[in-house]
């Protein structure tokens, strides 16, 4: 007898592990009743991560999921509350993702705590039309009963399935109007013809998607100087993959585009000065149909900015040299994403000069001559300036009105500026009109400096002249008071 005990303990003990280790969910009675009824939320629930946690029906609707008897199980006394609404849905859902202990007892691993913080903040978090509750809530993108981990395919917050899933929004007029009419609603049919949504259709998850630039549950309005979209923002969204050399290989693509940026032009003015009016990315990229500016569309892109250089260029020789060699316009001179600033340094033949990487005496003479030419007017213009600038600060510090003529410095200036513009149109004759110009201004302003000078000095002398009359009549005149006051003493 005792033997036959000692026989029996293991399938005992065995037994009482397997009873001990029923999951919660093996007794819902309520996802064994409504499997029952052919629920299809009941069979989307059978795959979803919280089932493979063992959470139960009952943790998020209430009620006693031990219960077989409905009114037993949907009892109100049990807490049911049947169904979530409006913004009791995400609170459910922060009950157990907000709590990091609840997180690390079911999940072993401790996820981010602030998502109900961010969401709440986000721009997704504001009120939506009805006044009573947020605009989205958890399931509104993650879905209800069939939540699978975002790395599953299957995930409607998979990479491969986000635009799909925000979308479901943005891409309805009706619903959009609601909210805010200047949205548009075309961003996926954008995306889809961008290099990030082509790839992201052939199944490339590494692409990026609207949550790789907007944000998940943080997502802020563009205008927001805190959202990841921000303009002074978005240089470094983009170099969270562009700048990362391990995440870009296999591209092609280099990795020093943030670097180079930082070090131009544009990106000084925008991240250095905070010029929103200054390009980033997107400016010249696109946004959600973002691709890499063509041959035929550089200048296009440029010319939303540099208007008039565009007009002169699209006029000059150099437009069909350029479109028979299939070189990119802009770009060939002044580069992409490292644009300096520019200096007089880069017309002309000398070294340093872009005119000579295509032009020579042996090779495209006739540019060769113009850009010579040019360099020489600009050179001579920016002396003119220089020696009239010096005169007008000699005479002011003379005492010398000079409002006007340094008035009229500006105007050399601005010619010497625009002789920059104009060198667009490669023709001699247009360039010299506007250096021309410059030179007779800045002639005119030295010649009215000039005499300011010498005027000074005319004045000069002649208070001398007077000075020197005034103290010979005041000496006299003491001799002859000092005589008639010793004649009368006598």
């Amino acid at each position: 007898m005792t033997q036959r005990v000692i026989y029996r303990l293991p399938a005992l003990c065995l037994v009482l592990l397997i009873v001990v280790h029923i999951p919660a969910y093996s007794q819902d009675k309520c996802l064994e009743c409504h499997e029952a009824i052919g629920d299809k939320n009941a069979a989307l629930f059978k795959r979803d991560v919280h089932f493979s946690k063992g959470i139960s029906c009952a943790n998020c609707h209430g009620g006693n999921a031990l219960k077989e008897e409905m009114e037993e199980a949907m009892d109100l006394r049990a807490g049911f509350t049947g169904v979530p609404k409006g913004d009791h849905v995400s609170a459910l859902c922060a009950k157990c993702h907000s709590d990091a202990s609840v997180m690390l007892k079911k999940y072993k691993s401790l996820l981010p705590l602030d998502q109900m913080e961010s969401l709440t903040s986000s721009v997704h978090g504001q009120l939506s039309t009805s006044g009573k509750e947020r605009i989205a809530q958890c399931t509104s993108c993650h879905g209800a009963h069939g939540i699978v981990s975002k790395s599953n395919r299957l995930s409607s917050v998979h990479p491969l399935r986000v635009p799909a899933t925000c979308s479901k929004c943005h891409a309805n007029a009706s619903y959009m109007r609601a909210y805010d009419p200047s949205l548009p609603i075309d961003q996926l049919e954008k995306y889809r013809t961008s290099v990030h949504g082509k790839r992201n259709v052939g199944g490339d998850a590494k692409a990026a998607e609207c949550a790789s630039c907007h944000g998940s549950h943080e997502i802020l309005a563009a205008k927001d100087v805190r959202s990841h979209v921000y303009p002074t923002n978005l240089p470094t969204t983009c170099a969270r993959c562009h700048s990362d050399a391990t995440y870009m290989r296999g591209y092609g693509i280099a990795s020093d585009q943030y670097e180079k940026f930082a070090k131009s032009v544009h990106g000084q003015a925008l991240l250095e000065k905070k010029d929103l009016g200054a390009p980033a990315c997107n400016d010249c990229h696109g946004n959600h149909g973002a691709v890499p500016p063509g041959v035929e569309s550089i200048s296009k892109v440029c010319g939303t900015c540099h208007a008039l250089n565009a007009e002169l260029f699209s006029a000059s020789p150099h437009k069909k040299a350029y479109d028979k060699r299939k070189l990119p316009e802009c770009e060939t001179c002044h580069g992409n994403h490292e644009v300096l600033a520019v200096t007089d340094d880069l017309l002309g033949v000398n070294e340093g000069a872009v005119c000579v990487w295509c032009h020579g005496n042996d090779k495209l003479p006739r540019g060769y001559h113009v850009a010579r030419t040019m360099r020489q007017l600009v050179d001579s213009l920016m002396s003119a300036e220089k020696e009239a600038t010096s005169l007008v600060v000699e005479a002011e510090q003379k005492g010398m009105e000079v409002g006007e003529s340094r008035f009229m410095l500006r105007q050399v200036h601005q010619a010497r500026l625009e002789t920059r513009t104009k060198v667009h149109s490669f023709n001699e004759e247009q360039f010299r009109e506007v250096a021309q110009r410059g030179f007779d201004v800045s002639s005119k302003v030295s010649e009215e400096a000039g005499l300011a000078i010498e005027e000074y000095y005319y004045r000069r002398w002649g208070l001398l002249v007077a000075s020197f009359i005034i103290t010979i009549l005041a000496a006299s005149l003491y001799v002859y008071i000092r005589r008639i006051e010793r004649n009368n003493a006598q």
